[in-house]
């Protein structure tokens, strides 16, 4: 039997505050934690530790390129497909991170979510980063959601999700989640439904807008997407 997102998320807990309080056996045993962790994903340690390779290698053929890149674009790797998000002023700019993010050895798919806009500030960023960690938050805490297998981005309230859902159900709890939190004005969803079969079987591509805002343009993306707009609620 899998022990729940709030047991994992209780005993990374735990972890953190002893690595605080003990450095070096804190090292040998944070060391022992994020395996612990990575085995319960639906990558197992192998795909952790690939997706983090091919995530490093992304990054460092940015900083070479372009210091730029590693301030606006934000990359997330799972099973090899690597999103990439941000806000960018130019084509030029979001061509080369895309470029670049495809020369990395262990790419399997480029998923392009950089927007070119001349939007955004401090406070959009501030709130964008409240959005994911409020998100994450309320899936730890469901124990009908196996929140260790999901990764989210936030760019100008537009919510990004990559990973693994165990059904259609549990993906859609996971929307339901983000849909009721402040703020937030569209759901992209990358994320892989498990199936029986012996090909991936991805979230549908299908809009569902629950509300008359457009979705927010971007450069094609994977077609195993899905984007939907939601009622933006004020922060009280």
């Amino acid at each position: 039997m899998k022990p729940s997102a709030l047991h994992l998320s209780i005993f990374s807990l735990g972890c953190a505050l002893i690595l605080g309080a003990c450095a070096p056996v804190g090292a040998v045993m944070g060391a022992g934690a994020a395996s612990g962790l990575a085995a319960y994903q639906e990558r197992g340690i192998d795909g952790v530790a690939r997706d983090l390779g091919t995530s490093s290698r992304i990054l460092d053929m940015y900083f070479r390129h372009d210091h730029a890149l590693l301030k606006d674009i934000s990359i997330e790797v799972y099973e090899g497909r690597a999103l990439l998000t941000g806000l960018v002023a130019n084509e030029t700019i979001r061509a080369d991170a895309v470029r670049l993010a495809w020369q990395a050895d262990g790419v399997t798919d480029v998923i392009n979510e950089i927007r070119v806009t001349s939007e955004g500030n401090a406070f959009d960023t501030a709130r964008d980063a409240w959005i994911s960690s409020r998100l994450q938050a309320e899936l730890t805490f469901d124990e009908q959601v196996y929140a260790i297998n999901y990764a989210v981005e936030t760019v100008a309230g537009t919510v990004y999700l990559i990973g693994i859902a165990q059904n259609e159900e549990e993906l859609e709890r996971v929307k339901n989640h983000a849909r009721s939190i402040s703020y937030v004005q569209h759901i992209v969803s990358h994320v892989r439904v498990k199936s029986s079969s012996s090909s991936p079987l991805y979230s549908s591509s299908t809009s569902s807008p629950v509300s008359d805002s457009p979705a927010p343009s971007s450069s094609p993306s994977s077609p195993s997407s899905s984007s939907e707009a939601v009622t933006s609620v004020p922060l009280e």
